[in-house]
């Protein structure tokens, strides 16, 4: 009989202990937009030289792969994937992207606004909680040319939703031709 309590105490002590508290992949997701070819949408295109500057950012981060190693502000993106992290404290994020920045004649500035609702959800112990967000429907995105209107870039009749709820990053969230 002591065998059988002993070898019951041990299975509930052991039924007890927690997984090792360890966070991977589960965090606050960031808004991908794709780039694609206005004459062939099915075709990815690349953005040269996209410079992106969220609303009250001190400084622009120049998407440049000829940029030097150590230029701090150089950052890669694989050229037509882009992903901008959303204010999880707020219903819009404001991003200025100009394209061929570092062309002074042919650059191209225009705005995105990105109106949603966030939530906050418990994901674990270990990762606490993350912010999911809901694109709003149908003003999902707000397009200007604030600054100094030239054509725009960016068309408001070419920028597509595929997935207004932003969960993870494993897909792309909004569609661009130009």
């Amino acid at each position: 009989m002591k065998k059988i309590l002993a070898l019951l105490l041990i299975t509930i002590i052991l039924s007890s202990c927690e997984k090792d508290d360890i966070c991977a992949d589960e965090s606050t997701p960031r808004l991908i937009l794709e780039f694609y070819d206005v004459s062939n949408p099915s075709t990815l295109k690349s953005v040269l030289n996209l410079k992106v500057k969220g609303d009250g950012a001190p400084d622009f981060i120049v998407f440049n792969a000829a940029l030097p190693a150590t230029d701090p502000n150089r950052y890669l993106f694989n050229g037509n994937k882009l992903a901008l992290p959303l204010k999880i404290d707020g219903t819009t994020t404001k991003y200025s992207l100009v394209l061929n920045s570092t062309n002074v004649t042919a650059s191209n500035e225009d705005f995105l606004q990105f109106n949603y609702t966030s939530q906050n959800v418990f994901v674990s112990r270990a990762c606490g909680y993350k912010t999911i967000f809901q694109l709003d429907s149908p003003v999902a995105i707000i397009v200007t040319d604030e600054e100094t209107p030239e054509s725009f870039w960016i068309q408001n009749d070419n920028i597509n939703v595929q997935n207004y709820s932003i969960i993870t990053e494993n897909e792309a969230h909004v569609k661009i031709l130009f």
